[in-house]
């Protein structure tokens, strides 16, 4: 994002989720106020994504999306499967956040898709 408001608004968000975890009405109530930001700047992918995660919160009290999984690499195969694949809803937050400060970033692209379709089954299924 470029807007300096959204900026300052994504770095106290992810500040905040790191020293308090997920408070709901407030981690909600940023994602709403950083989300125009992301329509003013024609990024859907963005706006998406935070609509999703802000009503996944609302719904769900929580974060409940694991933070995607690596594509292996050949010959490593075996390292990814002894990795623990779960993580915290708040540790999950934090890494999709981190991904919405560097959207032009081909990797946090494709993973910003896969928290948005783990999101839409999520919803689906519960």
């Amino acid at each position: 994002m470029k807007n300096q408001k959204a900026i300052k608004l994504l770095n106290k968000l992810i500040s905040d989720v790191e020293q308090n975890g997920i408070i709901t009405n407030t981690v909600v109530e940023d994602l709403q106020n950083l989300r125009p930001y992301a329509v003013e700047e024609e990024r859907p992918l963005i706006a998406k994504t935070i609509r999703l995660v802000f009503e996944h919160i609302e719904a769900y009290q929580t974060f409940d999306i694991p933070i995607p999984e690596e594509e292996p690499i050949e010959g490593y195969e075996e390292l990814l499967d002894e990795q623990d694949n779960t993580s915290e809803p708040a540790e999950s937050l934090l890494y999709l956040l981190n991904l919405l400060a560097e959207p032009e970033n081909k990797t946090n692209r494709l993973d910003l898709r896969a928290y948005v379709d783990a999101m839409q089954v999520y919803a689906e299924e519960n």
